[in-house]
Order: structure tokens, then sequence, then C-alpha cells
């Protein structure tokens, strides 16, 4: 692909983003795959000769967009939002046109200088201490980007027990580092990300999960109680990760009392903000500040909350030496000559190699400005508002934990089956995507505000959708509703249904008569469901196949005669014997149990689905038929029949 096929190829993919993002609405927004359906789709092995360009788009439309979950969808209220924008959409297009490594000043200057300056910007618009910003004069502090909150949590940790290990190795010289290691433990809270666990297991320290307390947050108490806890036993405590916004519930600690711990017993203290930290932009959630004079490290994800793509979630940490003393590897071809006056940001990171990622910070800021990204986070909070007055305005519901951010959990009251009932139901439905959490045993469903322009419309859509499915959950399963007056789409089911039988039944009285029986068959019959939409006039036509396949012996055939065995036969196209819908006689059945048979369908109810829409339901009941004469048989099974 030369320059000009690239102009004009990424124009064409300009405008299939563009109509990609604003037809969204069109998708389902979680796809109806299942798990290796892609590789039924690709070829075993790589083309040997490249490919046109139009058959690659061609088999993104066909292979990768069916497999897609929309995270971008006015529906997907799944995780936490995904940070996505024009702008940033364009400087990762630059970044990755540049195609610089900035592992060092040297590698790109504009790369690690760009970064700092970033770090600064963001550092002041949330208000952080000015002890964790790079340009305070006589302080040690400073900032870097990595790519998820996880790296964030891993890299703070394990310079934390590198902290640790030097400062017990002084005081204990004779004991090994291992066998100090074994000792060492970290706290967070039992609805701290699984990123703090990973983050433990990685390191080879032990991680203890504190409760909290009923408003969801790790108290100073509890802290104490465990760290005393763990010093009676022998271990070390050296770390405690406090969080602003909770993965469950968006719940915050009690950061002020945890800092205060930690700094009277020498403990790192690392607050993971990866959400609720890009609230602080906003100045009414400043409160949540307390207690960041304790903090040693700190991160956000500007590509959850604030229009920045994934990835990018910036770290501020107290002493930068803390973290090159841990990872600083210096071979001599990574060496330049301004190694003292410059920032290598290679010695902050685990990997060597890294993005451009300052590039869609600064697009995205200039672009919006403070007042147009703290605009964009209140709307967010005032429909999660909405969102949880509808939820307190239906007595089956209760919500759990306060609602300060965009994320309302809630429940079913009850036990906890009728809840994941309903998230099954409505997930399964396609209309909304969300996920689970558990807060104290209760399982909840997590209704997290994502789309970037979201409006009333979308919530008051999605809690229609989670009335209509919490009907169906708590409705009794026998319940019925009173008969309404059949549309002109009904009447064509009900003839449908009714040319049918009286076929089917004509063409039983034309075979020859035996004498009948009240005695019914020990065969029963399994229920027959048929379902399509009744405003899709393609699922009336695919229900109508599927009546017309049950019962292909009545339309298909309306006059037989012959024997019993050329009557099975032509009833069934697997041969004599009965298929599903039809019982029929054969010469070797007893002669006390031979009889005519006919099925006929009357509507007897409607019912709700679990979309909400009236359904028609038919008790298809057998009759036997004695010399001509109808006649209604109790003992035979019932059957019901549903077309909605």
């Amino acid at each position: 692909m030369d320059g000009e096929q690239f102009k004009q190829n990424s124009e064409e993919m300009s405008s299939y983003i563009v109509k990609y993002l604003d037809n969204i609405s069109d998708y389902r927004v979680f796809p109806d795959v299942a798990p290796g359906y892609l590789r039924k789709m690709l070829p075993e092995e790589a083309p040997v000769k490249g490919e046109e360009w139009q058959d690659i788009m061609s088999d993104v439309n066909t292979k990768i967009m069916p497999g897609v979950t929309h995270w971008q969808h006015p529906r997907f209220h799944a995780y936490f939002p995904a940070g996505n924008s024009y702008p940033s959409i364009l400087a990762d297009m630059l970044s990755d046109a540049i195609g610089c490594i900035g592992f060092s000043w040297a590698a790109s200057p504009v790369c690690t200088e760009l970064e700092t300056i970033m770090i600064d910007w963001l550092g002041r618009m949330l208000n952080l201490p000015k002890h964790l910003l790079p340009f305070t004069d006589n302080c040690r502090g400073g900032g870097v980007i990595q790519g998820s909150a996880s790296e964030c949590t891993l890299v703070t940790m394990l310079a934390a027990r590198t902290t640790a290990l030097r400062r017990y190795k002084e005081k204990y010289p004779d004991i090994e580092d291992g066998v100090l290691l074994t000792k060492l433990v970290a706290y967070c809270s039992n609805l701290a990300h699984s990123s703090v666990e990973k983050a433990g297991i990685i390191s080879f320290v032990k991680t203890h999960q504190l409760p909290t307390d009923d408003q969801y947050s790790l108290r100073g108490t509890t802290l104490l109680e465990a760290i005393q806890l763990d010093e009676e036993r022998g271990l070390i405590p050296f770390y405690v990760c406090g969080t602003l916004g909770t993965t469950g519930c968006c719940a915050s600690d009690a950061i002020d009392e945890l800092g205060e711990i930690c700094q009277e017993r020498g403990l790192w203290f690392h607050v993971d903000g990866a959400y609720g930290g890009n609230a602080l932009i906003c100045p009414e959630f400043s409160y949540l500040l307390t207690g960041f004079e304790y903090v040693d490290s700190f991160n956000f994800n500007p590509n959850k909350w604030m229009l920045v793509n994934f990835d990018c979630s910036v770290m501020w940490i107290r002493d930068k030496t803390a973290l090159t003393s841990t990872f600083n590897v210096n071979p001599l071809y990574l060496q330049h000559e301004n190694d003292d006056a410059a920032i290598d940001y290679r010695h902050w990171t685990i990997p060597l190699s890294r993005r451009f990622r300052a590039l869609k910070l600064w697009f995205v800021i200039r672009t919006y400005g403070v007042e147009g990204l703290q605009k964009y986070i209140r709307n967010h909070v005032k429909q999660a508002k909405a969102f949880e007055e509808l939820v307190w305005n239906d007595n089956r519901f209760e919500v759990l934990g306060e609602v300060t951010m965009g994320l309302v959990c809630f429940r079913l009251k009850g036990e906890n089956s009728l809840t994941e009932r309903l998230l099954k139901n409505i997930n399964d439905s396609g209309k909304l995507h969300m996920i689970p959490s558990s807060l104290n045993g209760k399982y909840v469903i997590r209704f997290a505000i994502c789309h970037q322009y979201a409006s009333e419309d979308d919530v008051s859509y999605a809690w229609d959708v989670v009335k209509m499915m919490a009907d169906e959950v708590c409705r009794p399963p026998s319940r019925l509703l009173r008969q309404r007056r059949p549309s002109v789409l009904d009447n064509r089911i009900t003839a449908f249904m009714h040319t049918t039988s009286s076929q089917y039944a004509e063409m039983l009285r034309e075979t020859p008569e035996s004498p009948s029986t009240s005695e019914t068959s020990s065969t029963s019959e399994d229920d027959i469901e048929v379902k399509g939409e009744q405003e899709d006039e393609k699922s009336l036509k695919a229900s109508i196949a599927i009546l017309e396949s049950r019962f292909s012996d009545a339309i298909n055939i309306p006059n037989v005669r012959g024997t019993r065995d050329e009557i099975n036969n032509a009833r069934s196209p697997r041969g004599a014997g009965s298929h599903r819908g039809v019982r029929t006689v054969s010469d070797s059945t007893p002669h006390s149990r031979r009889r005519k048979q006919s099925v006929f369908q009357r509507p007897v109810a409607y019912e709700i689905d679990a979309f909400g829409k009236l359904k028609e339901s038919f008790r298809v009941q057998r009759l036997s038929f004695d010399n001509g004469e109808q006649k209604n048989n109790s003992r035979l099974n019932n059957r019901r029949m549903t077309i909605f």
C-alpha cells in the first residue's frame, strides 16, 4: 500500500468509523456468537500473497463485527466506560504514524517531555498535593503514564517490597532475603480490584483482603486490627492499597484513616482511583482528597472516564527514586549524554518500549478543555441519579451503596436467584448488557453509565427493559391475563391454524373406519412452542413454516386412502410410526386401541412474554371420532402451542 492508496483507504476508514459510531444502536450490544466461531470462518494458514483492501474490509463486516461487544453502544452498561473520542482516535493515528519507541529522552525527546507536562497538567486539574507533582521545587515526586491500573498497582507494590526488604535487611542482616519475603503482607479491602491480589501473586507476598463497613468502605480500625494481629504472628506489614471508586459498587475507602495508620507504621500507602479518580476534576468531588497528604502513590485512568482511548493510566509517586532504584537496569546501549539532565521513563516501568500515549491526552484536553470534561462527567452522574430514583420508586427493588458517580447497584428484594434470573434474561435478550457484583453476600446488578452522550431517553429505555424482565421473573408461572381483541395478525394466525386442523380432520374422516375405544394411548406428547415476533412479517412466515412442518400431513395430503401402514408412511417422512404432533395407528396396533384422531386449536388466553408483548395461547386438544361423531376424550393429554 503506497501513500495514495493509504490516503484513499484512510478516508474510507474514517467514513466507516463515523458511520459505525453514528449507527451503533443498530447493532446487538452483545454478540450472539459461541466460543470458537471465528476459527471456523478464517483459513487455517496465512495467505501467501497479499490480498485486496476491499476483501479485507468485506471480512471485517462479515467476520469481525459479528463478534464485537459494542462498548460504545448506548445500551452498554457493563464494567465502566471505555474512553473514546475523535480527538483521541486522531492522536493515536498520528502516534502510530510517527512510530517512535520513547523509552528514553534520547529515543524521542518530545515523548518524554510532553508526558511530563501532561502529568503536571492532570495533577493540577485533579488538585493533587504538590508533593506528587513533577515540577514542585525541593520535592522528589513525579509521575508516569502506564498502560493500565493493574500495572500501576504492580509497579508500586514491587517498589514498596524493595523498600521494605532493604529496611529490614539493615535491621536483620543475617536473615536471607527469601525468608523476609515470606513474611511480607499487603492489605486491601475485599472490594478492591482483582489486580491487587494478582500483584501480590507476582510479587510473592501475602495479600489480606479486609472486610468493609455498611457503606462498603475500608476503615482505619479494621486495618489497624489486621496489622496488629499479623505482627503478633511474626509477619511484616509493608503495603496498603486504598480505593477511590471500587469496581463492585463505586465506594471509596477512608483514605484519611488508612493514610494516618500507614504513616505511623511506615507502610507504603497506594490509592487506586482508576475510575473514581477522574471525578476529582470536578470541585464537588474534592472531599475525596481528604487524607491525600499521606499518599505515597496514586493512579487513575483517563481511558475510563475522560474520553481518552485505551491504554492510558496515569500514576504519581511521592519519591521517584523508589521506582528508579527498583527498575534501574542501565546497559551501555541505552545510555546517553543527557542521562543526568533528563527523565528516562524506562526506569519507571516494567516494559522498556513505550508508546507515545501523552499525545492523545494533549489532543483531548485541548479539544474539550477542563469545562468540557467536567460537563461530560457531571452528565454521567446526573443520569445515574435518575436511574437510581426510578429503582427506588419500584418497591420490588433496592439500591445497595450510595450513588455518587456513574454507577448504580440494584437488585430484586428476596433471594439472590431472582436477581440472577433477571440479569440473565436481560443479557440474553440483547437489549442491554450489564454485569453482576456481590456486596456482602448479596447478588446485585451493576448499571454503569458508559455512553459518551448518555441521555434521559437511554436511562428510561433501560429501566423499561428492566421492569419488563422483572415482571416476567416475579410473575407466577400460571398467571394469565384477560383476553384482548385479536389483531389482524392474530386472525391470520388463527385462520391458518383452523384451516390446517380442518384439512387434517377431513383427511382422517376419509380413512377406513375402525372400531373406537375409550382407551387412550400410553404415548405422551411433548409441548410444542412456536415463536415469532408478531410485528415482523418474516417472523410470521417463519412461524407458519414451522407449523406447516408440524402438520405437513394435514396440508400436503388432503385426501389419503389406503391401508393404515400406507397412511402412516404418508404422515411421516421417516416412515411408519409416529412423528411429533401426530399419533398414528398401524395394523399391528391392538384392535381395541385403534381409533381415528384429529387436532383442533382454539385461543384460550393471552400471556405476557419476556419482552412485555402479548402472546396468544392455543390449547391443542386431541379428539376421537366414533362413527363420524366428534367426542371430546378427556383422558387424552392437552398440549399448548404458543405463537407470539
